[in-house]
């Protein structure tokens, strides 16, 4: 019969690959089953290794003197994927909503992390209150004069705000991490992404965004959230 490590290189031809997965698999045998005669007839035994390049999934089963024992870990998965905003006008704008409407694979998550990267140097992205409408006109106009426009910049080649966009860019930042909790972004209550167009006409914004986490134990989505 096959031994383990010869069943694992079927699936797995690489050598490193067959004795990652075998080591562990015994010594957590033996640490489960110290006085049985399940150690020895591992020479004996089938094991199973399933791997996939999107989800990896550690499935191991073993049968040897009438005990099964399976050893197995959640399927991790990333995912990544751009996002076009639509050309919006020069302020701070909430776009929660609109960026969770193109995550359908987001409810498939059970924990895990969500990175949101803006392909821009005139845009920017933070998180702010969603509730009050003055907050975002508020962010702007402190913006503007933190950033004024003048002639007192070197780089003025799209005219008076192009250089107060990059700046503001800059202090701003261009990503996002946000924890995600049971299909859903971990916002606070009052917590919504936001979207800081800095030019007077900066069109169509992109955002690459990457998810990586745990996928639910039973396959199934979560039930979409409104923002």
């Amino acid at each position: 019969m096959a031994t383990p490590l010869a069943v694992i290189r079927g699936s797995c031809p690489s050598q490193r690959c067959a004795q990652q997965v075998a080591k562990p698999f015994a010594q957590g045998l033996r640490h489960s089953h110290p006085s049985s005669k399940i150690a020895p007839a591992l020479l004996g035994t089938a094991v199973n290794v399933a791997i996939r390049s999107r989800e990896v999934s550690r499935n191991i089963s073993c049968q040897a003197g009438g005990t099964t024992i399976e050893r197995g870990a959640p399927a991790t998965e990333w995912i990544q994927k751009t996002i076009s905003l639509p050309s919006m006008s020069r302020g701070c704008h909430i776009v929660t909503r609109h960026i969770v409407r193109e995550l359908e694979e987001l409810h498939t998550i059970e924990v895990g992390m969500a990175n949101f990267f803006i392909q821009h140097t005139s845009a920017s992205l933070t998180i702010n209150e969603n509730a009050s409408p003055d907050v975002p006109l508020d962010l702007n106009d402190t913006l503007d004069r933190i950033v004024p426009e003048g002639h007192h910049y070197r780089h003025l080649d799209e005219g008076l705000d192009d250089m107060p966009a990059h700046v503001k860019s800059s202090l701003m930042g261009p990503s996002l991490n946000i924890p995600i909790q049971q299909g859903r972004l971990a916002l606070g209550t009052w917590q919504g992404i936001y979207l800081n167009e800095h030019r007077n006409y900066g069109g169509s914004r992109r955002i690459v965004v990457t998810l990586q986490g745990k996928l639910r134990a039973d396959g199934r989505k979560y039930g979409s959230n409104a923002w």
